[in-house]
């Protein structure tokens, strides 16, 4: 994970700048202890999401061997 948390970041900055990247972060467990971590990305399809995983460095990397994309539609408050 360290090893490319930093590029992984990086491509998080630039997923930012493109409006796709929403919030991310460290999944907790009740004591505290990172279990995983999540992302809530706007794509507009599923091509996008494919793209963007493939040149993903915690994909490429083997850090998430386990990815669960579901779509999200957000409240409108």
């Amino acid at each position: 994970r360290m090893a490319v948390r930093a590029n992984h970041f990086a491509g998080a900055r630039v997923l930012r700048d493109g409006g796709h990247f929403v919030l991310g972060g460290a999944l907790l467990d009740p004591d505290g202890k990172m279990i995983g971590s999540m992302m809530l990305l706007d794509f507009d399809n599923e091509a996008q999401i494919e793209q963007w995983l493939a040149v993903e460095p915690y994909v490429q990397g083997r850090v998430w061997e386990k990815i669960d994309v579901k779509p999200f539609r957000q409240a409108e408050l």
